[in-house]
């Protein structure tokens, strides 16, 4: 059983990786394919939602326990950084709608903090 805390930024970090390699691969295939960029939403919302679930189940997988709390931690982190990074670099307004990215996002790595914990293997005496 790990640290909580290294454990949420190393689910954390884990998301904003995939994201970043969903996101160039999103790009280089809007670049090199005939897909058009009105299907850009589509991949965004799938990047996202399978980098929640991910991060999520390593942070469950090395907590060893309350998945769901700190899986849902680790999804209500990446919301306030990309939540903050909108503001600060895009001036993007706070909207009502945004609390339902906020609830998705501790939703999905929460279900993925309760998978990851259940991956583990346990002895039983």
């Amino acid at each position: 059983m790990r640290s909580t805390s290294t454990s949420v930024i190393t689910g954390l970090v884990s998301t904003f990786g995939l994201v970043l390699i969903g996101s160039l691969l999103t790009a280089l295939l809007l670049a090199f394919t005939s897909l058009r960029e009105s299907t850009l939403p589509y991949f965004t919302y799938t990047i996202n939602v399978i980098s929640l679930l991910i991060g999520g189940f390593i942070t469950g997988r090395r907590c060893g326990g309350k998945g769901w709390y700190y899986g849902g931690l680790t999804g209500a982190a990446y919301f306030f950084l990309v939540l903050l990074i909108g503001f600060l670099g895009f001036d993007a307004p706070m909207q009502f709608s945004t609390l339902f990215y906020l609830f998705g996002a501790f939703i999905l790595a929460a279900l993925g903090g309760v998978i990851g914990v259940n991956s583990t293997s346990k002895r039983y005496s």
